[in-house]
């Protein structure tokens, strides 16, 4: 995806946006952001947790503590979004 761009127009030169590829290129743009932001902190944490003192490789415990430390945070994320998607649903089923 190259961002916003001649995409958007719905007819050749209408200048017309399409209302749908806008909706979907922003969804697209939104998960990208949401998935580099989760790998982001997921890094930053266990980088933090795991890693007393840097140097140019990681011994086995390290390594077992980083894969212990992304699987965690991995089943913690989608337990969260797993709920927060439940209470969407409910809450747009009321209106």
């Amino acid at each position: 995806m190259d961002g916003f761009g001649s995409d958007f127009s719905s007819g050749a030169g209408s200048g017309k946006m399409d209302t749908g590829t806008i909706i979907e290129q922003v969804k697209v743009q939104i998960a990208v952001a949401n998935a580099q932001e989760l790998l982001q902190r997921m890094t930053d944490k266990c980088f933090k947790k795991c890693i007393c003192k840097p140097g140019s490789t990681l011994d086995n415990s390290e390594q077992k503590c980083i894969a212990m430390c992304m699987d965690r945070y991995m089943d913690a994320w989608n337990t969260v979004s797993c709920a927060y998607n439940s209470r969407l649903k409910r809450e747009r089923a009321r209106i």
